[in-house]
């Protein structure tokens, strides 16, 4: 071989090589310092806030225990005395009716207070079965006149008005002769003249009737005065013996008038007419025959 040559000048730069692997993980670095945490001073109290919604209803308490008995009060001064059935004064309110057996409806007792008109219902009946109306009470005064008042109605969802046993009856008015024995009367403005007005009265006392057993009039308790006189009404009867009586201690069973018949039928078939197998029922007075027939109005029981 021969000697070796002279060195060479430096070549260029050569383009960049490929990106080297990833080297070795480095080893734990030493732990930092400790740093020390100072609590701050108390911050001033903020605004208050929006009120909130009201909050649900709480539960029912308990019921509280009862409350000492009161001391009795002092006894009120008499009522004042009435002038027409029998009346105390007792400081409370008490309800009647009171019927005309006429067109035109009837006053109150003195002191009493009218609250409203109407017609002198005796009893509704239908099926057999009769719902009677005590004459002193105010169901016995319907506002309204309806020759059948009521519906049947039946477990399928349907009523009925105007059946064949629906039948209403109503107190009648005086001297009406004249149609007792004619056709049954069909349409309201014929029917309204035989039908008796009432009234309910509010007053201060409790109203009682009393009845003498006698034609002579009772004399009312001590402190008590009457309202009004009449005669001893017991009950009355439709066809089949269905009908409805009167308390009698109720003003109900003291009748001003004694007329017969006292009553009217109205059947469901917007029919109204005096029937003869329609019954009237009074007191009779103590001494009376044991049998046979008595003119009207003679030993009846007077009542006030």
């Amino acid at each position: 071989p021969g000697t070796p040559g002279i060195k060479g000048e430096r070549g260029a730069t050569g383009e960049p090589g490929p990106p080297g692997k990833p080297g070795l993980n480095g080893g734990s670095g030493n732990g930092g310092a400790a740093t020390e945490l100072v609590k701050g001073d108390k911050g001033e109290r903020g605004v208050p806030g929006i009120p909130g919604d009201p909050g649900m209803p709480g539960f029912k308490g308990d019921r509280g225990l009862d409350g000492l008995t009161g001391i009795k009060g002092e006894k009120g001064e008499a009522g004042e005395g009435t002038s027409e059935c029998c009346g105390g004064g007792n400081g409370d309110l008490h309800v009647i009716a009171r019927h005309s057996q006429s067109t035109t409806a009837p006053e109150c007792p003195s002191n009493w207070v009218k609250m409203y008109e109407g017609y002198s219902l005796v009893y509704f009946e239908s099926q057999g079965f009769a719902l009677p109306q005590d004459l002193g009470s105010i169901g016995s005064c319907m506002e309204t006149f309806q020759v059948m008042p009521f519906l049947q109605c039946g477990s399928r969802n349907m009523c009925q008005h105007g059946q064949r046993t629906d039948k209403s009856f109503w107190l009648t008015t005086n001297g009406q002769d004249d149609i007792k024995a004619m056709v049954p009367l069909k349409t309201e403005e014929d029917i309204l003249p035989y039908i008796s007005k009432c009234s309910v009265c509010s007053g201060p006392q409790y109203v009682i009737a009393r009845h003498s057993y006698t034609n002579d009039l009772p004399d009312c308790p001590a402190n008590w005065e009457s309202l009004w006189e009449g005669y001893s009404y017991i009950m009355v009867t439709g066809g089949g013996g269905v009908g409805g009586g009167q308390d009698l201690g109720s003003p109900g069973s003291c009748m001003e008038e004694f007329f017969l018949p006292s009553f009217i039928e109205c059947v469901g078939r917007g029919m109204c007419s005096y029937y003869v197998n329609n019954l009237d029922y009074w007191l009779a007075a103590k001494k009376r025959p044991h049998s046979g027939n008595v003119r009207h109005g003679k030993n009846l029981q007077r009542t006030r």
